[in-house]
């Protein structure tokens, strides 16, 4: 089980920033490292990862405290849950790794990479966050307490983030 040691980061910023882009991108680069790397995507959404009539659906419908489906690629598990997963169990739920990436759960006083894009015309997030170590922008932005990377440079994003993860060993 992954715990609280695991070094944690979080891609924080707006929806429509370019979270999910920039993890795609990023972790080849990161796991051709070497590294295992696990990441927890958090939707503000009520998403229903089932399919409804399916079988595991009706599984769980009918009570089931988790259903497991397998398959020749993969497998998932599916649960109801009475409440939301604080971080710690949210971690526990994972297999040991190097890092563990969170894709939103920007209110997390974690480290976190702020992503940031200027058509949105949202704030950043930093310098009111704290827990913000960079801001990768697609522009380029006023002076700001933290170093800023260029959104399209995914080498130098990559370079950072493993320095980062270096340091926390």
């Amino acid at each position: 089980m992954c715990d609280m040691a695991t070094p944690l980061l979080v891609l924080a910023g707006w929806s429509g920033s370019g979270k999910t882009t920039l993890l795609e991108q990023l972790l080849p680069c990161l796991t051709a490292t070497g590294l295992r790397v696990s990441v927890v995507k958090h939707s503000h959404h009520a998403v229903d990862f089932d399919t409804p009539g399916k079988d595991s659906y009706r599984h769980r419908a009918a009570g089931a405290a988790q259903v497991m489906l397998l398959g020749e690629r993969g497998l998932a598990v599916y649960e109801n849950l009475s409440a939301p997963l604080d971080l710690a169990a949210q971690l526990a739920r994972l297999h040991p790794v190097d890092l563990v990436i969170l894709e939103g759960q920007k209110w997390l006083a974690v480290p976190k990479l702020e992503v940031h894009r200027s058509a949105l015309g949202k704030p950043l997030l930093q310098p009111d966050d704290p827990d913000i170590l960079a801001v990768a922008s697609d522009a380029t932005l006023p002076a700001l307490a933290v170093p800023q990377l260029d959104l399209n440079d995914i080498d130098a994003i990559a370079a950072f983030v493993l320095r980062w993860w270096e340091q926390q060993a």
